[in-house]
């Protein structure tokens, strides 16, 4: 009798296990969600803070099988709308308000982690033998390691996956342990239909077509606009204004033990659709969408164009000196 018992007992704690629903299953169901998927559309909200200024976005993401991508980035301060398209052609960041683009040659969106990418996200959970995993009351949660290579202060993240598996939040933590991205999650559909030439970069233009009485403009540079970070033993020595065809030039130098030249222009408006070829990675920076490379980081916001390049600084520090820069007057 104690034996049946025993064999009885066993047989319950070995259905017990069987059932339980680990860590390991969480990995493979949600991955392979994501996998199999032939396309998806996304739609939600990105939170980035930098210091005590933070930037709203409103999100929305297409994805099609052969490594298609639309991704638009809307600033809910300014309703300033920017594409980053990946088609066969190449890889677009689309500024439709000045009526052109930059052209990539890029791996993008492979080379790093992406907080608004599904498959980004599932490839940072199961490549990371060191994540943590928690089960709660609402679902689970994980945190792991992220790769950004042009921002190493940011180091991991906290994914937020509901009992179904479906995608919540995502959270991206600096070396402090300060959120400094956060991804809210409205809505994914995993069988969407796209009309054709969806991911056509006519199609994108004519999506967001250029509204002039709502493209800000401007002729003058009233003053100059200052970074409130320098590296260590590095100053202004000299600026200039100078004027171009439509608007105005300044140019800062900055020497020292990490020198840089900062140019700042008035942002023009092109009268055709015009396409600029160029070298980088597209790169949120904050406010707006920019162009970085292994040693310059180009973006436009409030009407005027700013080029940062450096033979010294790395791109971290390309970074910090960018989102340093104020919109009003900074001692010198």
């Amino acid at each position: 009798m104690r034996k049946i018992l025993c064999l009885f007992f066993v047989i319950l704690f070995l259905l017990a296990g069987c059932g339980k629903y680990d860590e390991e299953d969480v990995v493979r169901d949600f991955t392979k969600k994501i996998e199999d998927a032939k396309s998806y559309y996304v739609e939600g909200e990105l939170e980035l803070v930098n210091n005590d200024d933070v930037y709203h976005y409103d999100v929305k993401v297409a994805f099609q099988e052969e490594n298609f991508y639309r991704v638009s980035l809307t600033n809910t301060a300014n309703n300033h709308t920017q594409v980053i398209l990946k088609n066969d052609d190449g890889v677009y960041v689309v500024t439709p308000s000045l009526n052109k683009s930059f052209k990539f040659q890029s791996d993008w969106p492979y080379s790093n982690s992406q907080i608004y990418l599904l498959e980004a996200i599932a490839n940072d959970i199961k490549d990371d033998d060191d994540r943590a995993f928690r089960e709660t009351k609402d679902g689970y949660t994980f945190m792991t390691a992220v790769n950004y290579p042009n921002n190493r202060n940011l180091v991991k993240q906290k994914v937020s996956l509901s009992r179904k598996l479906k995608l919540k939040k995502v959270q991206v933590y600096n070396s402090d342990s300060v959120i400094c991205m956060t991804m809210d999650f409205n809505k994914i559909d995993y069988s969407p239909s796209f009309k054709k030439n969806y991911f056509s970069l006519n199609t994108v233009m004519k999506t967001y077509s250029l509204d002039e009485d709502a493209t800000e403009q401007t002729s003058s540079l009233d003053e100059s606009i200052y970074p409130l970070m320098l590296p260590s033993g590095t100053k202004l020595t000299n600026e200039e204004k100078i004027d171009k065809d439509e608007g105005e030039r300044i140019i800062m130098t900055f020497d020292g033990e990490k020198p840089f030249l900062l140019v700042e222009e008035t942002a023009n408006v092109e009268s055709e659709f015009t396409v600029i070829p160029t070298y980088g990675e597209p790169y949120q920076l904050m406010d707006t969408l920019g162009v970085m490379t292994d040693n310059s980081l180009n973006w436009t916001t409030n009407g005027i164009e700013y080029y940062l390049v450096s033979d010294v600084l790395n791109q971290d520090e390309l970074v910090e000196v960018a989102q340093s820069i104020g919109v009003v007057q900074t001692m010198k």
